[in-house]
């Protein structure tokens, strides 16, 4: 069959698997349904998938459970869909893209099936609130747009064409939406902190778990050592086992000086895994896959972590591929609520990739030159050290890239109290290599730098458009704050709408721990240190 035919072939079967046919609604329940859709961003799509539904929403939270609820029946039938794909796979590059498609369908069922657990009505989850929910909703949009950027790696688009379906997606568009109206009521609790602690700890957590984090030594459950001397020689080894333990409280793997050449996976069922090493100096990570290499952007990553909860501390991730391969990841993150704590993560192109969720990085040290911070999350990046590497020869630095690409998704890079500065082998060629501090990869892409030292290295124009054209600068939000260094001065900065010099403490504290990744609700718990205001 030729391909187009296939495409166009698999594209109706995947709407029509996703249509629910099986009840006529009443013209009452239709206007209503009608009524409700039209506030969402894409009102077709909800009347067409939700007025099969008997009975109508009779107010905004029933309307928004039921959205969520056929958005997941949606994204469930499309994972089935591309589990089913598989067996059509006739080359490494397609098996490749399609492996990182089946994962990411079944993140996005994972994310939409916490969020209907964290919106039903008698079994809310403790502490569970409208900001969880519109987090997991951004993280579900995102894999689906990440699904397609890895067919795109590999140049095999037209085969994964009917994978992606863009009714989930705008399904979970306008879930967003909905959810996004319930947001405002929680923005003054994330602005005023009010919160209940003891001993410094949030009330919910438990009293081992307080015991734990206020030791000066944290003690190991497993231990990992190249030499022999722990249970287990790899850090997967370790990982594996951990996923087999009961329940999912903090689980603690300490990994010994030694350089460990190997991909590590921790998937969405290995909840609170901490690894603990010994300095960036002496516990290594290494890999060296790449897009040049045959491996999707996303499965490139040396050190790939999902589940929810995850620290790191003393480690150092590194992707050897170096500058020539293209797109290399040393650490991919997912995990929500996670924290990386005197960690270094070494690359050249994509080095870091803050895929989804929120996340924070506290006193850590990244090297890269192209988009090398990048990615869908709600990330605060706090006292860390940038190091912008030398390019090959033509190419210009670019520090971030963020993906956010819906208005609604509550994400963003915020880099605060930190410094950017050329990497050894930039210092000698600083006046013949330019360096940006962020495009837009994505329609909203949002990026802020905050009380930050920026070094002579960064072009004054401070940010690059994408690929030479006009895309996103006037949907784009692109902020400084009271920045300082060489090239700190807004003057000569982009004239884009979507720039901000930022002149007051209000509008830059949206991207404050507290603000962006409601930080005070979940770090003090983890026992690292953080700056929660501005």
């Amino acid at each position: 069959m030729a391909p187009h035919i296939q495409i166009a072939f698999f594209s109706i079967a995947l709407f029509a698997l996703l249509s629910n046919s099986s009840s006529s609604p009443t013209k009452t329940s239709a206007n209503t349904i009608n009524k409700w859709c039209n506030t969402t961003p894409h009102p077709k799509v909800c009347i067409f998938f939700m007025s099969p539904l008997k009975s109508p929403p009779q107010n905004r939270i029933e309307f928004r459970k039921m959205a969520i609820k056929t958005t997941l029946e949606g994204a469930a039938k499309a994972q089935n869909y591309v589990s089913r794909f598989g067996p059509t796979c006739k080359t490494t590059r397609q098996r490749a893209a399609w492996t990182d498609c089946f994962n990411l369908y079944n993140d996005t069922v994972f994310q939409l099936n916490r969020t209907i657990r964290c919106l039903h009505a008698g079994t809310r989850l403790r502490h569970c609130t409208d900001f969880d929910a519109q987090t997991w909703l951004s993280s579900a949009l995102t894999n689906i747009d990440m699904c397609s950027s890895g067919a795109a790696d590999l140049n095999v688009t037209d085969f994964i064409t009917p994978i992606k379906c863009q009714n989930v997606s705008r399904m979970i568009s306008n879930c967003l939406a909905i959810n996004g109206r319930f947001l405002e009521g929680e923005t003054k609790s994330r602005t005023t902190g009010a919160e209940e602690y003891q001993n410094g700890f949030p009330r919910w957590v438990s009293s081992g778990d307080r015991k734990l984090l206020q030791s000066a030594r944290v003690r190991a459950h497993l231990v990992v050592a190249k030499d022999g001397s722990g249970k287990f020689r790899t850090v997967q080894a370790a990982i594996n086992a951990a996923a087999r333990r009961r329940g999912r409280s903090r689980f603690v793997i300490y990994i010994k000086r030694g350089v460990y050449r190997e991909n590590i996976e921790i998937g969405n069922d290995n909840a609170n895994i901490m690894l603990v090493g010994d300095g960036i100096r002496f516990t290594v990570i290494t890999s060296g896959r790449s897009v040049a290499a045959g491996f999707t952007t996303f499965n490139s990553a040396t050190a790939g972590i999902q589940g929810p909860g995850f620290m790191a501390r003393g480690i150092r991730f590194v992707n050897t591929a170096g500058p020539r391969m293209g797109q290399a990841v040393a650490l991919r993150s997912s995990s929500d609520l996670s924290v990386f704590h005197r960690c270094s993560f070494e690359g050249y192109q994509d080095t870091l990739m803050v895929l989804s969720q929120r996340q924070f990085y506290k006193q850590c040290y990244v090297y890269g030159t192209i988009d090398f911070i990048f990615g869908n999350a709600a990330v605060v990046l706090q006292n860390c050290l940038i190091y912008v590497r030398r390019p090959l020869k033509g190419q210009v630095n670019v520090i971030t890239a963020q993906g956010r690409e819906d208005p609604f998704q509550n994400s963003g890079i915020s880099i605060h109290n930190s410094q950017i500065r050329a990497a050894a082998d930039l210092q000698p060629m600083i006046g013949s290599v330019k360096t940006y501090l962020g495009r837009p990869w994505k329609k909203y892409s949002r990026t802020v730098i905050m009380r930050s030292y920026i070094d002579s290295l960064v072009s004054p124009m401070g940010w690059l458009a994408w690929q030479g054209t006009r895309f996103a600068q006037d949907t784009l939000y692109y902020g400084e704050y009271r920045n300082f260094g060489p090239r700190a001065s807004t003057r000569l900065r982009v004239r884009w709408p979507g720039f901000h010099a930022i002149t007051t403490r209000n509008v830059a504290s949206k991207f404050t721990v507290r603000r962006l990744i409601a930080g005070h609700t979940w770090l003090p718990a983890t026992g690292v240190p953080f700056k929660l205001d501005l």
